[in-house]
């Protein structure tokens, strides 16, 4: 089998060196070529286009940034004939009902279409570790679940097409919150002088304790936000995906509004390649 992975970014790169690593057949494309040159020297062939993963390809997973460029690169003129036959994977974060929206259009197309998004980061992604959350037939579960072992020791079929976007938003919600919350607390501990460790200490024995404090302490600490794992552009647009989902279902939205808009002042602070804990710096604002 061939397998396709289009999408070779922060978290495509590593992810497509799994199925590589694996001694799979790996075609990848991703817009900008100097991304796909490290898999080009693992084994990977290198396609010029969308199309040609399409033409050589019997599975192609998807990282994209978004529905939209998922789309651009499914349904253009070049490769909506080239759907037919093919199971497309999608592992990018969207909204469920674009979700489905592209499920049912591959299926149109004479395709199948599953969306398989993931929880955790570049370490996880280069060690296979990732939690890779499915929603598919439980046919197409089964047949694919081999391939989806390699991102993850576990995938988990949440349900039909949607639910695992649906489950994936929720999870984000939670990074978004717990992630403002912790810099709000952390702020307020250094300027009024209180001993960080001594209130990590109690945090950590605590029912309040989440591991990514510790993972994001050390960074807002520093103010150091380089090498991201998750941009805080990225997180802004799964927040405003999170928001329109949840505003649609009647839901009171204030506590993640405020998160959005610390997020956009970040984005206008050039804060949008950084990893997403800069948003501490505007939480807390130096002297």
């Amino acid at each position: 089998m061939n397998i396709g992975f289009i999408g070779t970014g922060l978290m495509g790169l590593p992810m497509a060196n799994k199925l590589l690593e694996a001694d799979l057949s790996v075609m990848v494309y991703n817009r900008t070529a100097e991304k796909v040159q490290p898999l080009a020297e693992k084994g990977a062939k290198i396609a010029a286009s969308p199309q040609e993963v399409l033409n050589y390809c019997d599975c192609i997973f998807l990282m994209l940034t978004d529905a939209n460029a998922i789309r651009e690169m499914l349904f253009s003129e070049s490769t909506r004939s080239q759907l037919s036959g093919r199971i497309i994977i999608s592992m990018s974060t969207i909204a469920p009902s674009e979700s489905q929206a592209i499920a049912s259009e591959v299926t149109h197309l004479g395709g199948e279409y599953m969306e398989a998004p993931v929880l955790g980061s570049i370490p996880e992604a280069k060690t296979g570790q990732l939690i890779v959350m499915v929603g598919s037939t439980e046919a197409q579960f089964q047949k694919w679940l081999m391939l989806l072992k390699n991102f993850s020791p576990e995938p988990k079929l949440i349900g039909p097409v949607g639910a695992a976007m649906t489950l994936k938003l929720a999870l984000n919600q939670l990074i978004a919150n717990l992630t403002t919350g912790f810099a709000l607390s952390l702020g307020l501990i250094q300027k009024q002088g209180v001993n960080i460790e001594v209130f990590m200490e109690i945090l950590r024995e605590s029912a309040l304790y989440a591991p990514t404090f510790d993972k994001k302490l050390q960074r807002m600490i520093d103010r150091n936000f380089a090498n991201p794992n998750f941009p805080t552009k990225h997180l802004l647009k799964d927040t405003n995906l999170i928001l329109k989902e949840a505003q649609a279902l009647g839901l009171n939205v204030s506590s993640l509004a405020g998160v959005k808009e610390i997020l956009e002042i970040a984005m206008t602070e050039n804060l949008g390649e950084e990893d997403y804990s800069a948003l501490f710096n505007v939480v807390n604002r130096m002297k």
